[in-house]
């Protein structure tokens, strides 16, 4: 399947050290805030009727608008989850066949622990959580082993098998 294969490596930790072939473009970014699910008439056997969304998409809209990711999404980015709601909503009205579509959207917003790990997004812990920690989160060796010397009479080989 196209587009799921692992992320590109970091530049600076490649072993080869290529120019990109594709000069990368720096934007502005403005975070955006989410807009309504709206509200819009749909045609229907020939007549137009109020559209209305399943109470499970909005509470869908709900959890991506108070998700971590969406301090991260700009005024595009809710544009595509606002069409994506909208394929949401058909899936929960029995259309089945907006499932693979509704899945590879979301894919692209980090929805599973998959995609996540795949975009490289992790979640960050409190500031203050990690104060006297080691970067495992449990004690520092410093805090763990204090001062160690080492013994008095131990081999001081020369490496040679001695």
């Amino acid at each position: 399947m196209a587009g799921m294969g692992p992320a590109p490596k970091d530049p600076s930790r490649r072993a080869r050290r290529n120019k990109d072939t594709v000069p990368q473009t720096l934007l502005r970014w403005e975070r955006a805030e989410a807009p309504e699910l709206p509200d819009f008439r749909v045609e229907r056997d020939g007549e137009l009727t109020d559209f209305v969304w399943p109470e499970r998409t909005r509470e869908w809209w709900q959890m991506w608008i108070d998700s971590p990711q969406a301090e991260h999404f700009g005024s595009s980015d809710w544009q595509y989850l606002l069409d994506t709601a909208l394929i949401h909503a058909r899936l929960w009205r029995g259309e089945l066949s907006a499932a693979a579509e509704l899945r590879l959207r979301v894919a692209a917003f980090g929805a599973t622990p998959a995609d996540r790990a795949r975009l490289r997004m992790v979640f960050a812990e409190a500031d203050g959580a990690d104060e006297g920690r080691g970067a495992s989160g449990g004690p520092s060796a410093k805090e763990r082993y204090g001062q160690l010397r080492s013994l008095p009479g131990g081999k001081t080989g020369t490496g040679s098998g001695e």
